[in-house]
């Protein structure tokens, strides 16, 4: 591989900038828009209800992801979103609604790359972009089943008179 100092340099700040980008829109996009499923976030068959998940051992690596949703000002720590009530619980869903849609967002960045970057490095940045957010979808989409299982009972519960 033969990339200069300067394209590698280019490429770090490309998907800084991209990345505080794309989390500040993100984060700007009204809670309401996150209410239901997209073609993108919503369960697929495979996932059995976010147990899929499970055989990855996603409840023990989890924790080591990092969480950016106190990043920008009014933004939310997932983390602190822990209400066992039933809007604490919906609330929680579309964060990880909104945080697979910025991470989704973040990695189809990766074949701009191409642009200035020779073969061999735009593949290193395509790994990149696997490997920095696939982890996170995953981590959201498991988190969302989770929520949505305890969700389903409980809402049953609280609307009863």
């Amino acid at each position: 591989m033969n990339a200069s100092v300067a394209t590698i340099g280019l490429d770090a700040a490309a998907w800084a900038a991209w990345g505080t980008a794309v989390g500040y829109a993100g984060h700007r996009v009204p809670r309401t828009l996150f209410a239901r499923d997209t073609s993108v976030t919503r369960p697929r068959a495979w996932e059995r209800d976010g147990r899929r998940y499970e055989q990855l051992r996603v409840r023990r690596w989890k924790r080591l992801l990092p969480d950016a949703g106190t990043v920008f000002r009014g933004g939310v720590a997932k983390r602190h979103l822990v209400g066992r009530d039933v809007g604490s619980l919906q609330r929680l869903v579309e964060e990880t609604r909104r945080a697979e849609l910025v991470h989704w967002a973040v990695a189809a960045l990766a074949p701009l790359f191409a642009l200035w970057n020779p073969a061999p490095l735009t593949v290193a940045m395509a790994v990149y972009a696997v490997l920095a957010n696939v982890p996170c979808v995953v981590v959201q989409r498991y988190n969302r089943a989770r929520l949505l299982r305890m969700l389903t009972p409980r809402a049953a519960v609280e609307a009863t008179p």
